[in-house]
């Protein structure tokens, strides 16, 4: 989105007829789609052979190792989803001072959201709360909590 003249191009690109109107993120699906695919077509193929036979034994071989690709193709993606929340989280978030790296390898967000904080004052004869919004950062290694700059 940053790069004019990629944006350009991209969409001179996603207009003409040879890519049928399809957008790029459609082209890089296409390769996951034909693997889940794939595990069909090879369940349908050890449904209709014999069992004990020298087919099934092929079939099933090539369904186990197309479970693996699936299931390595959805790690690497969800991994490659969290670097990019952590990468956006950490271009939002200023720190008065660097303690660590937001973006780690081996750092997952697992959960986040917006709390309230409640602030008493004993100061007065009346008991008085203020309220002011922090959010939640929960990691797998650690908790950050932040607030919204003033």
């Amino acid at each position: 989105n940053g790069n004019a003249g990629f944006q350009q191009v991209l969409e001179r690109l996603e207009s003409d007829p040879v890519c049928q109107r399809l957008s790029l993120k459609s082209f890089l699906i296409l390769p996951f789609q034909r693997i889940t695919r794939l595990k069909l077509l090879l369940q349908n193929i050890l449904k209709r052979t014999h069992p004990g036979s020298e087919e099934e034994v092929q079939a099933t071989q090539a369904y186990d190792a197309l479970e693996k690709l699936i299931k390595d193709c959805n790690e690497n993606v969800q991994r490659m989803k969290s670097t990019e929340e952590l990468i956006y989280l950490s271009q939002k978030i200023e720190f008065e001072c660097k303690i660590f790296p937001l973006v780690s390898q081996s750092r997952r967000l697992v959960k986040c959201g917006e709390l309230t904080a409640l602030d008493f004052n004993n100061l007065s004869p009346k008991w008085k709360v203020t309220t002011r919004p922090i959010y939640l950062h929960l990691f797998n290694d650690c908790l950050l909590l932040s607030r919204p700059k003033e």
